[in-house]
């Protein structure tokens, strides 16, 4: 057992600070290869990024949500697909630690291990003596390829002619990789498609979801820890906004980068810096990259303050992390076309990172749990009086 001090937050932005100019150095690599540079990962790994969301008791940081968000928010200037495949890995890596402790022991006894994780059930898990055969396969799986773990949802017979969500553990080795991630955006994350054949999983290595969801877990060691006292759903969906802001911060610096000299053709401005448009976009889109920032802090800053005082989650509260989520992923892309419209027409060019980024936050809104209309109409719901229409909550 390695117990470790872990790095005040300011340590760890500042060491994901200094990986930036490696992420943009690498970034059209990652982007044409579809997957992150092992130069990367050995950084990302030196740096403990990887060890934020790992127990103590393996020599892991324990690291709280805003502590993540500033670090991802970070990575995210350099390069999008990155920041979210350590998103990724960050929620994987926690909910690890939601399984029985002899699970956690076998898992972390891989030094540095990075687990990925699929949260829509797209496999069906039966019963068999001692655990269950898992049949199915899992789209979006981003970055299991440079896994050694995975965290996958499925659904298992109830016995009265229904299903149930599962969540279980397995390892990447026992899966099937289909390269099918050709795509418009994050194409460095490398989320392709994973499928299970007849794959055994022991029964330690499988959750009920719906206990999960309510933040209940089986791990007695990580009870009483501070980021296990916050439910999943929360948890995950302010991970991942993090990314979105550190896109948005990213457009802005690649637009401010490329000013100085620019004229707007077929007009007068030889400087594009003294055009009066030029301050009102420029203005607009810091505004909105403002925004993300509130968005993102606020329900990280909400985790945090409720897991340290050991307080329940209301159902509006939990709305309310899918609301920030969904405000800011709609405000990182407002930003973000506002700044790549402004770049005049040199900027489709592949070494010009400002249509990278902008296909990045294009991918990013499309998702399901980021989907910025879906997260307000969730919470639009329970300030109205209705139930929610999912249990993703």
């Amino acid at each position: 057992m390695e117990i470790t001090q872990a790095p005040p937050r300011d340590e760890l932005v500042r060491r994901a600070s200094e990986l930036v100019p490696l992420l943009r150095d690498k970034a059209v690599w990652m982007d044409e290869n579809r997957r992150i540079h092992d130069d990367v990962i050995d950084a990302l790994t030196d740096a403990g990024i990887l060890k934020m969301r790992v127990p103590v008791r393996y020599g892991g940081y324990e690291s709280d949500m805003s502590t993540v968000v500033d670090v991802l928010a970070e990575l995210g200037r350099g390069d999008g697909s990155t920041a979210w495949t350590v998103s990724v890995w960050h929620i994987s890596t926690w909910m690890m630690g939601l399984f029985p402790d002899e699970v956690q022991d076998e898992v972390f006894s891989t030094p540095d291990v990075r687990i990925s994780g699929i949260l829509s059930p797209g496999a069906m898990a039966v019963p068999v003596d001692g655990g269950y055969l898992v049949n199915g396969k899992w789209s979006f799986n981003s970055g299991v390829q440079q896994s050694t773990w995975n965290t996958n949802a499925a659904v298992t017979p109830t016995g009265d002619g229904g299903f149930a969500p599962v969540m279980i553990a397995v390892p990447v080795a026992d899966l099937q990789i289909v390269d099918d991630w050709h795509t418009s955006g994050m194409r460095g994350s490398g989320s392709v498609t994973t499928i299970a054949q007849d794959v055994f999983v022991p029964a330690e290595r499988v959750l009920q979801m719906g206990p999960v969801l309510q933040g209940q877990h089986r791990s007695e060691l990580n009870a009483n820890a501070a980021i296990y006292q916050a439910p999943f759903m929360p948890t995950a969906c302010s991970t991942v906004s993090a990314p979105a802001l550190g896109l948005a911060l990213a457009a802005k610096d690649a637009f401010l980068e490329r000013l100085p000299g620019r004229k707007i053709t077929y007009t007068a401005y030889e400087n594009q810096a003294e055009a009066p448009i030029t301050h009102l976009e420029i203005a607009s889109a810091i505004t909105r990259i403002d925004e993300v920032g509130f968005h993102a802090h606020r329900a990280a800053t909400m985790i945090d303050t409720k897991g340290q005082a050991g307080e329940s989650w209301t159902l509006e509260e939990r709305a309310r992390i899918r609301l920030d989520l969904g405000a800011a992923c709609q405000r990182a892309k407002e930003a973000i076309e506002i700044l790549n419209g402004a770049s005049g027409g040199s900027s489709i060019y592949r070494d010009v990172p400002i249509q990278r980024i902008l296909r990045d936050i294009q991918v990013l809104n499309l998702h399901g749990i980021l989907h910025p209309n879906t997260n307000l109409e969730l919470y639009g719901r329970i300030v109205c009086g209705l139930d929610p229409n999912t249990a993703y909550i």
